[in-house]
């Protein structure tokens, strides 16, 4: 598989924190996440990953593959931001937005997100509002040589 790219519209939402309650007479606790966009950003993203998928040809990579994922976070600017400031160094935080990209990408782009071993992560400023990913196969280094096995020693004493 090549590089799978595409974008989605819209304001990146963070994967919350989760949050754990019991109600009054129940035995086990409800699990709730901590913001109501959550689940429709990553419905988006799915959609958009499917999507691209079928126009590029793209199958899913499966599980012995190891991916790569870059994800430029795309946010509108504030009027009191200078217009020579592109980063942005306000929340939400890079590795949470992160998270509900790989969530939204697991089972769709790859089996499951721990076959991620290389992920950057960008949050810039830039309209319109949007994420811009590409996902391809992790190109793993070799190492320089391979340490060969120690040959068994016969003692002599």
């Amino acid at each position: 598989m090549g590089n799978l790219n595409f974008t989605v519209y819209g304001t990146p939402v963070p994967q919350g924190s989760a949050k754990a309650f019991i109600p009054k007479g129940w035995n086990r606790a409800i699990i709730t996440g901590a913001n109501k966009k959550t689940k429709p950003w990553r419905q988006e993203i799915a959609g958009a990953a499917v999507s691209a998928m079928q126009k590029q040809g793209v199958t899913m990579l499966e599980r012995e593959h190891p991916v790569s994922v870059r994800a430029e976070f795309y946010f509108a600017k504030p009027k009191s931001t200078k217009k020579s400031v592109i980063a942005k160094t306000t929340k939400p935080d890079v590795d949470k937005l992160l998270r509900s990209v790989l969530d939204a990408l697991t089972g769709m782009v790859f089996e499951d997100d721990s076959q991620v071993i290389e992920v950057t992560g960008l949050k810039l400023f830039g309209t319109p509002e949007r994420v811009e990913l590409t996902i391809g196969p992790a190109s793993v280094p070799m190492p320089l040589f391979v340490a060969e096995p120690a040959e068994e020693v016969e003692e002599v004493f």
